[in-house]
């Protein structure tokens, strides 16, 4: 467990989020696994059901991830400000609330899974894969929501190192699987579910046993309450904005999935692999965030107040460098990126990923400032402001979409990224700018008080 309020900002932020990074790295590359084996094994109507369905499945990885936010930044400032036992009582409820939300979504998913295919106006050549691999993934969700919170818990802990390992031995499976399920027994679309499935069942279970074991170092004494109200309420009262947030997010996905599907399958296809790489640089600059977020925690639970702004100039510099790669590829090499989910694409496949990826990538510069803002926001307790930073963008993205779309065909939707972006990333500075971070902070201090009187 690692303590980010003592050593320099840049080293303190690179031992912890180094980790957090490499995770959300193999992570993604089990994503785009399971699109790259669909396309070359299975077909590009394969790659094109897989894709189709990925806006309905970030709607409810947006409870995992608001959840892990909320837990991750109430348990860094119990854990900053040493109270091991508040730290112990949090993460038993964080653990209750994500089987009970995992299970009572799933099953929510589970019932509107076809209607929503069919609102998006999913192509009947690959609704009925469509739907095969969303019901699979929303059978795994449960376990995909409690990984969350554990990983959320080990941040918050400062040690990222652990989620670290599970994910690599998970990725390396769910690669595996797919070959096996895909490539030899030919399962199709059905098969990349259910080695996605498997992966991570095993990587959520030995999670929840790893960080039982973690916790029980922490040396308290008297009874730890395994449920406290208390604690359950300032989750949520981080996490629902944060899972309003990304929920929002991914409802403006399905507005823009559904512009799309009217393209056909094959601008699905092309448009599926180029998101997914835009997911890789976006998920990286997210996790950044999510360190920021502990960092801003940890060190506000004990008043360190310019060692925030430290850290968050440290995390600006090394994200600059992240994405640097990142947009070299996607634009010089674009369609050699796009040509590698499908082995024979059609033209229409290629150019709309090629597109896509040549018009937005160089605006990741924009949008990892965007995200650092919020991921100081959100550690300081201050979710208004990255929400509306979030909900400006998006709102700007969706509607220039419907606007450009009748001009430009399908460029005029990549065309909506790059304003909604800088638009966003002008107002987050704005905030930070300001200090507003600073003047919530000067509020009684939600990190520090004691769960220990209940």
């Amino acid at each position: 467990m690692t303590d980010l309020t003592r050593e320099k900002p840049i080293k303190a932020l690179l031992k912890f989020a180094l980790p957090m990074v490499l995770s959300v790295a193999f992570q993604q590359v089990y994503n785009i696994a399971d699109k790259v084996i669909a396309g070359k094994f299975a077909g590009e109507d394969a790659l094109a059901a897989v894709s189709a369905s990925y806006p309905l499945t970030m709607i409810i990885m947006a409870f995992a991830l608001g959840t892990n936010a909320g837990c991750s930044v109430v348990i860094s400032g119990m854990y900053g400000g040493k109270k091991y036992k508040d730290v112990k009582s949090t993460i038993s409820t964080s653990l209750m609330l994500a089987i009970v939300a995992g299970a009572v979504l799933s099953l929510i998913s589970l019932i509107l899974c076809d209607p929503v295919l069919k609102f998006l106006n999913t192509p009947d050549n690959i609704m009925y894969d469509s739907a095969v691999y969303l019901r699979v993934y929303l059978y795994g969700f449960a376990f995909l929501y409690l990984y969350n919170v554990c990983t959320g818990a080990f941040n918050a802990l400062g040690n990222s190192k652990t989620p670290l390992y599970f994910l690599i031995g998970s990725s390396i499976g769910n690669i595996i699987l797919d070959y096996i399920f895909v490539a030899v027994f030919q399962w199709g679309v059905a098969g990349v579910a259910w080695a996605t499935f498997i992966a991570q069942g095993i990587s959520s279970v030995l999670s929840l046993v790893a960080l039982i074991f973690e916790v029980n170092k922490l040396e308290t004494e008297g009874h730890v309450p395994l449920f406290s109200k208390n604690s359950l309420h300032r989750i949520l009262t981080l996490a629902v904005p944060s899972i309003v947030q990304q929920s929002f997010v991914s409802v403006g996905g399905l507005f823009i999935q559904g512009l799309v599907n009217s393209f056909g399958s094959s601008a699905i296809a092309g448009y599926g692999a180029a998101i997914q790489l835009n997911t890789f640089a976006i998920t990286v600059f997210a996790t950044s965030a999510n360190a920021v977020s502990n960092f801003t925690a940890q060190n506000m639970g004990r008043g360190l107040y310019d060692r925030v702004k430290e850290g968050f100039r440290a995390a600006l510099k090394i994200d600059a460098v992240i994405a640097i790669p990142f947009v070299a590829l996607y634009t010089l090499l674009s369609k050699t990126m796009i040509g590698l989910f499908m082995d024979e694409p059609t033209a229409a496949a290629l150019e709309t990923g090629r597109q896509f990826l040549y018009i937005v990538a160089p605006f990741y510069f924009v949008v990892m400032v965007k995200l650092t803002v919020d991921g100081l926001m959100r550690g300081a307790a201050a979710v208004k402001y990255f929400m509306i930073s979030t909900f400006s963008d998006l709102l700007l993205r969706v509607v220039l979409a419907y606007i450009l779309t009748p001009y430009f065909g399908s460029t005029g939707i990549w065309m909506s990224w790059p304003v909604g972006w800088t638009l966003s990333a002008a107002l987050a500075v704005s905030f930070y700018v300001k200090g507003l971070w600073r003047r919530h902070a000067a509020a009684p201090n939600t990190h520090t008080n004691s769960l220990d009187k209940q």
